[in-house]
């Protein structure tokens, strides 16, 4: 038997992997080294300007936890997303069916929405994260490298989101006629608290674990940090900010220069007097200066105001993350944005819930409970996910739509040949902007109107209905009345 032969096929898939990812490796600290080059290596602007050749997921993180705009990078459009409750909606009955209701509770019960923000943040930190989903299926650490067990009484008892600096792929899955070769098929994940500092390897199998990858391009398993692209304008934010608040610290406050008087005589004891008392000044020990053949010149202070410069690195920032400035720099509802800008924002956040978070992460978790037992299968093997709507008007514009509205109605009825050319629905269709099921109800509560009076009333109301008054007509006056 050849020496091929005798070895493991998983352990060989495992090694080829490997090698692959250190190819990739090699890869980007190339790209990342000829970065900046310039006249054939002979300059090297990245290096002049301080930017780091390669940057690790322990970089991205610490840019997070310490630097505000980074952090603002992340989570704006992250919390942008998971705004609001979403539900699983499965037809559109008065009641709820079983899977509508088995969702409601496991969402409430398991806190799932804060689950999902929390990997969200995750992988767009990193090149990817995972959701482990806790089944019930295992009574130890040690089983959870075994695929999950399908069986009656299934159940979800918790979601653990992890980063991937507590992560590594153990296996990959080496089966040829599976949709998922090539895949992760056991991670190896330190589920030990960061708190406690402890570690606590476990293996666990794939079926356990969404993965979830953000801005994917030549991997399908490993995206692109949003910090990554950005890195380098963090750093200059950095020198900026930090830079200005140095420059007003020492510069804001000014200097002074002394001038000995030339027929002073400066003794040795007169010298460490006039030290002491410029130092005990320097740190406001002391605020009057006893000086003897001595004068003082203020300098004149140094101070810039880097706003323009910051602007810039903000400016460029917003490009390619696609964040509106203001929105970024402002509030996270963007109040302060203008009409323009926060548009923009909510197609934004509406394409990263349509394209990434349904499919990627809901869609994901809850297909993977229907396939194990612990949500019941839909009925017609169809569901939606129920966004709350981003584009909802606030209660201020709400209440200036609705003026507006009651003005237009107004002036419509009070017209009474405006209906010979705009029938009443079809003004309440294209003028108000009223939707087909809104419509219907104004007329279905027209009708119901209509039943309350009765024949009765209407003639009580017609014999109390204040009738025109008809003038008698004029005669044509004679000749001699006409005034001359």
């Amino acid at each position: 038997m050849s020496r091929i032969e005798n070895i493991d096929t998983n352990e060989f898939v495992g090694q080829v992997q490997r090698i692959k990812a250190m190819a990739e490796l090699a890869t980007r600290m190339n790209v990342g080294s000829r970065m900046g080059m310039q006249y054939d290596g002979e300059r090297d602007i990245a290096k002049a300007l301080g930017y780091p050749q390669t940057i690790n997921y322990n970089d991205l993180l610490s840019a997070y936890v310490r630097q505000d705009i980074a952090k603002a990078i992340i989570d704006r459009p992250v919390k942008s997303t998971w705004r609001g409750d979403f539900k699983l909606v499965e037809t559109h009955r008065d009641d709820d069916t079983p899977l509508e209701l088995a969702w409601a509770k496991l969402y409430r019960t398991l806190r799932i929405k804060q689950s999902f923000l929390r990997v969200d943040k995750l992988a767009s930190l990193g090149n990817y994260a995972l959701l482990f989903l806790g089944f019930n299926d295992v009574n130890s650490s040690e089983a959870l490298v075994n695929p999950v067990l399908k069986g009656v009484g299934r159940e979800l008892l918790y979601l653990k989101p992890f980063g991937q600096n507590v992560v590594q792929i153990k296996e990959w899955d080496d089966d040829t006629s599976s949709p998922e070769y090539g895949s992760p098929l056991v991670y190896q994940v330190d589920i030990g608290e960061a708190s406690s500092k402890k570690s606590r390897m476990v293996s666990i199998h794939k079926s356990r674990i969404i993965h979830i990858a953000f801005d994917l391009l030549d991997s399908e398993y490993e995206g692109a940090p949003v910090l990554e692209a950005v890195y380098n304008r963090l750093k200059d934010l950095e020198k900026l900010v930090g830079g200005s608040a140095e420059m007003f610290w020492r510069g804001a406050r000014p200097g002074y220069a002394g001038k000995i008087d030339p027929e002073y005589m400066l003794t040795k004891d007169t010298e460490e007097g006039l030290k002491r008392q410029l130092d005990e000044f320097e740190h406001n020990l002391r605020r009057v200066l006893m000086l003897e053949g001595v004068t003082l010149d203020s300098l004149e202070p140094q101070v810039v105001d880097p706003s323009m410069h910051v602007d810039i690195q903000i400016q460029m920032i917003s490009s390619i993350t696609g964040i509106p400035k203001r929105i970024l720099t402002g509030s996270e509802r963007g109040d302060l944005a203008s009409t323009q800008d926060k548009d923009n924002w909510l197609d934004l956040i509406q394409m990263r819930r349509e394209e990434y978070a349904e499919p990627k992460i809901v869609r994901a978790t809850i297909d993977r409970c229907i396939e194990f037992g612990v949500l019941p299968a839909p009925e017609k093997e169809i569901y939606k996910i129920k966004w709350q709507d981003l584009y909802a008007p606030s209660t201020k514009d709400q209440a200036t739509i609705g003026q507006i509205r009651a003005s237009a109605l107004k002036n419509f009825t009070y017209n009474p040949e405006a209906e010979q050319f705009i029938p009443f629905d079809a003004f309440l269709t294209f003028f108000l902007g009223l939707e087909e099921e809104e419509v219907e109800y104004i007329k279905k509560l027209q009708k119901t109107s209509e039943r309350i009076i009765t024949p009765e009333l209407k003639e009580l109301s017609d014999e109390n209905a204040p009738t025109r008054r008809e003038r008698p007509p004029r005669e044509t006056p004679r000749e001699d009345e006409v005034p001359k």
